[in-house]
């Protein structure tokens, strides 16, 4: 090769961040521009979307009127045995070759990271992970620069500085001249939207709305059983008519979750709620995939999981909630990686009592024996085992069903009590009552002698396991929480049994 055609060896390193989970791990990006025949190496552990980096950085710079550098050129994505995945390392290699190539002054480099997947023309797009990497940057002097596509989450890190870009270009001039002051990256936060009050239009129930304001009181897990037309979904739907709006920390950690997922929340305080098909798979639920996304698990994160028809999603994927439901995190292994999510949710199910739906009901179903209990297995002993509130609702009396008016549920003040009821636990032990590990709950709970000599009894009555005794006394608490009682009474743990007194082996036929 012509020795005029060479260049000589040079050389820029930039900063960027991976996404492993909710972690942001920092990455360096390394170039290197020598002689040599021309030739665009990709180091450091790259998948395919990243390989792919190389026509998408080559198109952006070119069609900017800026040198693409000729020879052979490498560029390494350190830690080499941190698996880099997706477009959100494009920028990070644009500038690093601009840099090598003195394109770009490479002084102010160590002040900057860089976060966003190039188009061909130098758009900056829209980047998952753009939010939990902001939160990874804790008190560094650095500057974020991020798509503008990713302002809404971007802003949710005001004490930290991030400079959203619509262009390429925009990011060279940022470099050209630093000490340029930047406008302060704010968007405005969606609202909340007001929420139908769907229990005021619950005829009767009135059961089953007492024990929807417990389970929102104490976030008690909470299932429904009864036949079809019986008010279980819309009495699911209804809690959020209950439920307080999160907390800014809450808030902001559940956003996180939805960044790494590359979603965006419609309202920013407003209780997530996740409402998966029965179809649903594995990974869909719990989390996973190439990219290791969050499930609705985690998205469900400080919200509500609702399973509807409970009994129609595979029992592979419902076991599969068991530990989530105990550690509130939902851990994702394979052989090249292993991730954590939060996932303290809580979660509200109904089903039929059988395939038909009749059984029970007005003693005209058509499945057999056999069929009902098949139909109820779907749903293990050890998951039920961990639902703390198990409720029959009855079909509704022709009376209630025909009545043009219904007694006014006053939702606003089962809310404001279902508030104040979560406040005292939160200021008393730090955590909601179901939060709470069972052996502590039974330490710590103030219960009366006859209460306690009533809870004996149930363990044989009702076959209690050591988690159901716990669970029982959990929600005794929330209920004398919500009778504002010093102590949990007969009244309260009369109250809690009832809710776990659903008799599964009436309904098989036996």
């Amino acid at each position: 090769m012509n020795a005029a055609t060479k260049e000589p060896p040079s050389n820029a390193a930039v900063r960027t961040r991976a996404q492993l989970g909710m972690a942001a791990p920092k990455v360096t990006v390394e170039a290197h521009v020598g002689g040599g025949l021309p030739r665009f190496n990709l180091v450091g552990l790259p998948e395919t979307a990243v390989r792919e980096a190389r026509d998408r950085v080559r198109s952006a710079i070119e069609n900017n009127q800026l040198r693409f550098p000729q020879g052979r050129v490498v560029v390494n994505l350190a830690p080499a045995d941190l698996a880099k995945q997706g477009g959100r390392f494009d920028l990070a290699i644009a500038i690093s070759l601009l840099a090598a190539t003195n394109q770009v002054p490479a002084a102010h480099l160590h002040r900057f990271e860089f976060l966003a997947e190039l188009g061909l023309y130098g758009t900056l797009r829209h980047t998952r992970g753009v939010l939990p990497a902001a939160l990874a940057m804790n008190d560094e002097n650095a500057i974020l620069v991020v798509p503008e596509a990713n302002r809404a989450e971007a802003a949710l890190v005001s004490s930290r500085t991030v400079v959203p870009c619509a262009h390429l270009t925009d990011v060279l001039a940022l470099l050209a001249d630093p000490s340029k002051p930047q406008p302060a990256c704010t968007s405005p936060r969606p609202e909340p939207k007001a929420a139908i009050d769907l229990l005021s239009l619950v005829k009767g129930q009135q059961t089953a709305k007492r024990a929807l304001q417990v389970a929102a009181a104490g976030g008690h897990h909470f299932l429904m059983v009864g036949p079809p037309g019986a008010g279980k979904t819309m009495l699911a739907r209804s809690l959020l008519n209950l439920l307080p709006k999160l907390t800014e920390s809450q808030a902001l950690e559940v956003a996180a979750i939805y960044s790494s997922a590359g979603l965006m929340r419609d309202a920013y305080e407003a209780t997530p709620w996740r409402d998966p098909h029965h179809s649903a798979t594995a990974p869909a639920i719990i989390g996973g995939g190439v990219q290791a996304s969050p499930g609705e698990a985690s998205l469900a994160h400080h919200g509500v999981l609702f399973l509807d028809e409970m009994p129609h999603f595979h029992p592979r994927v419902l076991n599969l909630l068991r530990e989530p439901l105990e550690s509130q995190q939902a851990t994702i292994a394979r052989a090249n990686y292993r991730v954590t999510y939060p996932a303290n949710f809580q979660l509200i199910a109904a089903m039929n009592p059988c395939p038909a739906g009749r059984v029970c009901a007005q003693g005209a179903c058509r499945c057999q024996p056999r069929q009902v209990q098949a139909y109820q297995a779907r749903i293990s002993g050890p998951l039920l085992d961990r639902i703390d509130m198990q409720l029959w609702l009855p079909n509704l009396p022709k009376e209630v069903l025909a009545a043009r008016t219904e007694p006014a549920t006053d939702t606003a003040t089962l809310a404001a009590a279902v508030a104040e009821v979560r406040d005292r636990q939160l200021a008393r032990q730090g955590v909601l009552n179901s939060q709470l590990a069972g052996p502590i709950a039974a330490k710590q709970a103030p219960i009366a002698s006859a209460a306690q000599a009533l809870l004996t009894e149930a363990i044989d009555t009702y076959r209690l396991s050591g988690r159901s005794y716990h669970k029982i006394i959990k929600v005794a608490w929330t209920v004398s929480d919500l009778n504002q009682t010093e102590a949990i009474g007969v009244q309260e743990v009369a109250e809690a049994l009832s809710y776990r007194a659903i008799d599964w082996e009436k309904m098989v036929g036996r």
